[in-house]
């Protein structure tokens, strides 16, 4: 079944934001999603789409309808900006509402889902939220949602955003939020189109989120989250040994982290949810 299925990732990072931090140890995001993807579906066929490139287009004779499902990854764009960069992805999310692709995404794509269906997005009145995001809660609307099934009613997250979602369109749910975010989960229908996307980064795990925060040590210096780069490199060492040996339960407790970040099977569930309540059912038909 899985040789059956075709998956497009859509990178929304132009190539200048891949490259910096691919050389600094991240994955591409485009390539992290494809590879969860056929982790999870071995077998799948997936396609990564980088709109932010000039000459950007997908496989020769591919139309977006091809496609059983559509993933996409976080970016450091900015939604409400009117730059062509965005504009083309709002664009781009509504034409897949149009079709009716199940899609899904981290942090950018909420806020692209959103914007897509006539809703708001906004700065943070809080600045950034960063690392590991806390006590994301589920709503009533959540609790009851097939993407959370099987997820703990209260969980942290990998998370890293300055932006978020204020105003949700018709049709919309919010499926979990915390005391950073009101908005930490939304589910978008659309048209013929729905849409789940966290806030957070399902697709992280500590290696991604060391390398993310030692690519961003200036930024968050001056933010306030570390003293100096000493003690930005010494969490991100931390986050790196408790990546290579999970049993150090040492650093765990310092710094707070437990199986909602550290175990795979419930730090993806949203996804595995996805595919299994939202593409394998289309590919059945």
């Amino acid at each position: 079944m899985a040789d059956d299925i075709r998956f497009l990732v859509i990178d929304g990072y132009a190539k200048d934001s891949r490259d910096e931090l691919a050389a600094g140890g991240c994955s591409v995001a485009g390539e992290l999603y494809a590879r969860l993807l056929k982790k999870h579906l071995p077998g799948a066929e997936v396609d990564i789409l980088y709109p932010s490139d000039p000459d950007a287009g997908l496989p020769g004779g591919t139309g977006l309808e091809d496609y059983d499902g559509i993933a996409w990854t976080g970016c450091n764009l900015t939604a409400y900006e009117e730059e062509p960069r965005v504009v083309s992805q709002i664009d781009l999310a509504k034409r897949i509402f149009e079709i009716g692709t199940p899609s899904f995404g981290s942090c950018w794509a909420a806020q692209i889902a959103v914007a897509a269906a006539g809703g708001i997005v906004r700065a943070s009145p809080y600045g950034r939220e960063m690392g590991i995001g806390r006590k994301i809660n589920l709503t009533p609307e959540g609790r009851g949602h097939p993407m959370y099934a099987g997820k703990p009613t209260v969980f942290d997250a990998f998370i890293s955003h300055v932006d978020e979602v204020t105003h949700l369109p018709p049709g919309s749910q919010v499926l979990a939020s915390n005391n950073f975010s009101a908005v930490q989960s939304v589910c978008v229908t659309y048209q013929r189109g729905t849409f789940w996307a966290p806030q957070y980064h399902i697709e992280y795990d500590l290696h991604e989120m060391a390398r993310l925060i030692a690519c961003r040590k200036d930024k968050l210096m001056k933010l306030g989250f570390f003293r100096d780069g000493d003690q930005c490199d010494a969490y991100v060492a931390q986050l790196e040994a408790l990546h290579q040996d999970p049993s150090r339960f040492d650093i765990a407790w310092a710094l707070g982290i437990d199986d909602d970040v550290m175990r795979e099977e419930v730090r993806e569930r949203e996804l595995t949810n996805w595919m299994e309540q939202q593409v394998l059912p289309r590919v059945r038909r």
